[in-house]
């Protein structure tokens, strides 16, 4: 049994390392732990399961070549093509090849595809795909009612182990390999080490690091902050993608209006009805998704304001067709069906993050991660519709084969009793919730939807002394990750996908590469940064 050293709880024998740890309750870490059975797996997760998990807010679907007129070639090339020139090939090529069955094993564990009268999965389309392969439910239900079956298969396996309400604070390191997770319960003060032969980082995305944003509390960029805490390589940190169509209604998380609705033939005017995209990109409203995302920024900065009109497309039929984003307006005194909805770009997915192979390894031995956490290669500068929720069950699946290949012969399932909890409060101070506020304030602003040295080289130096004030793990991460996005934009001297540079607004052929970037050199930058602004002033 497990016991108590004043705020630690160390593991005792050899009985209490797992085999694998897995922090994070969204869909890649719980298909992951699924894969994995029957090895004995503990499942880390900030909130209840699925709960926190930006999986389970996903409107669109699954992007997946699936029908008779469609080839995993050409989800590949549109995947390539939105990447804006840095996409890895090869696993690009190998995501888009597994994706058939990777929803073959959705629909073996209960997810309700939507499908026509002959029983065959029906699809719909999404900005910058040339086909329509985008795998829904009910519309815009996929995300909710993927988790809800995957949850129900992890609760009836037993040999998945789910901590629910536990943050992942730090890895357990032995020179460069990774031993285990430490770990604090939510609202208390005492951490719980646990020790594994594996760890796979599912801990999601870095929206709570800005001011508005789709995502929910838990992605806050805790995983990636530990990684490279750990020394692990940060790759594309600087590609941050901003969801054009938020519902601007002054919500924390901001509701989502899903890109389908403009796949269906809503338009986007500004405040006097004029459409604005007919002059940006011959796609019009189904640009990609960071041109999009600008038009939208700067209709509302020329005090022109934004709005996603769906009443001729859609009208009468919305209620049934999309009842997420209908409840959301209803909330908030909207009736979509005769009305415009107000629309504002959010912070929405992270194509950056821990740098991984096409089996999901970091640079580090023993850590594997994937999602929204990982940099696989596969989003490039731009992640293409409904490729997220794909990439997680296609690397997640990847993953569990390679560790299960390491580690032939599981052991049987056994977890040591954790004790008693303390009960003690572990509240944030005030001062580390002005700095949180000081932080999402200087993201948004500088290193939002459009960037400039200038603006960047002031978000290092808020973050930095915004951090000064900042005493708990948990909020120093969300910090170090901060600083890695900024750093690496400041880096990047071009515009390229969700990356753009107002002071270098062109593309840079030189620069048509993937980038790295360890907490080290991000540490660095920051300090010459912080350095030359107090000789200025």
């Amino acid at each position: 049994m497990a016991v108590s050293v004043g705020n630690f709880v160390p593991a005792l024998s050899s009985k209490d390392v797992d085999d694998v740890v897995i922090l994070g309750g969204g869909l890649a870490g719980l298909f992951c732990a699924l894969k994995l059975a029957p090895r004995p797996v503990t499942v880390i997760s900030n909130a209840p399961i699925g709960q926190g998990a930006s999986s389970a807010w996903a409107q669109g679907g699954i992007a997946a070549a699936v029908t008779e007129n469609d080839t995993a070639d050409k989800h590949c090339a549109d995947t390539i093509a939105a990447g804006g020139g840095i996409c890895e090939e090869k696993i690009v090529q190998q995501m888009t090849r597994e994706a058939g069955d990777r929803i073959r094993d959705l629909l073996s564990y209960g997810v309700p595809f939507d499908k026509d009268l002959e029983g065959q999965l029906q699809v719909s389309r999404e900005a910058a795909h040339s086909a329509n392969r985008v795998v829904r439910v009910a519309g815009d239900m996929a995300g909710k009612a993927i988790m809800g079956a995957i949850i129900a298969a992890v609760r009836n396996t037993p040999s998945i182990r789910v901590l629910e309400g536990y943050m992942g604070e730090s890895l357990m390191v032995e020179g460069r390999y990774v031993t285990g997770v430490m770990t604090r319960k939510r609202g208390g003060l005492k951490r719980l080490a646990l020790p594994a032969k594996a760890v796979v980082l599912a801990s999601g995305g870095i929206g709570h690091l800005y001011a508005v944003t789709t995502n929910p509390g838990e992605a806050n960029g805790h995983g990636v902050a530990m990684a490279a805490r750990a020394g692990a390589v940060i790759a594309d940190a600087e590609f941050v993608q901003f969801h054009p169509t938020a519902l601007d209604v002054g919500r924390d998380p901001s509701p989502l209006a899903t890109e389908a609705l403009r796949g269906e033939g809503a338009i986007l005017a500004n405040s006097a009805g004029d459409r604005f995209m007919a002059g940006v990109h011959p796609d019009e409203e189904l640009a990609p998704r960071d041109i999009v995302a600008r038009a939208i920024y700067r209709e509302r900065e020329a005090g022109r304001g934004a709005f996603l009109d769906c009443r001729d497309a859609i009208g009468a039929a919305f209620p049934e067709h999309f009842p997420g984003v209908y409840a959301a307006c209803q909330s908030a005194g909207i009736d979509p069906v005769t009305q415009p909805i107000p629309i504002a770009p959010a912070e929405h997915y992270h194509m950056g993050g821990v740098l991984t192979d096409a089996n999901g390894r970091t640079s580090l031995d023993g850590l594997w991660a994937a999602g929204e956490v990982a940099s696989t290669g596969a989003h490039g500068a731009n992640r293409l519709a409904s490729n997220s929720l794909l990439e997680a069950v296609v690397f997640a699946a990847r993953i569990a084969e390679d560790i299960q290949g390491l580690m032939p012969t599981p052991r049987s399932a056994f977890w040591a009793d954790m004790g008693e909890e303390d009960g003690l409060p572990s509240q944030r101070n005030v001062q580390e919730q002005a700095a949180i506020s000081v932080l999402r304030e200087t993201m948004a602003k500088n290193v939002g939807v459009e960037r400039n040295a200038d603006g960047l080289k002031q978000a290092l130096a808020d973050i930095e002394r915004a951090e000064a004030d900042c005493r708990r793990t948990s909020i120093k991460n969300m910090m170090a990750t901060a600083r890695l996005i900024a750093a690496a934009a400041l880096k990047r001297t071009e515009s390229r996908g969700g990356h753009f540079r107002s002071d270098f607004p062109d593309a840079d052929p030189a620069q048509a590469k993937r980038s790295y970037t360890t907490l080290a050199e991000a540490d660095d930058i920051a300090r010459s940064v912080a350095g030359r602004l107090s000789t200025k002033a």
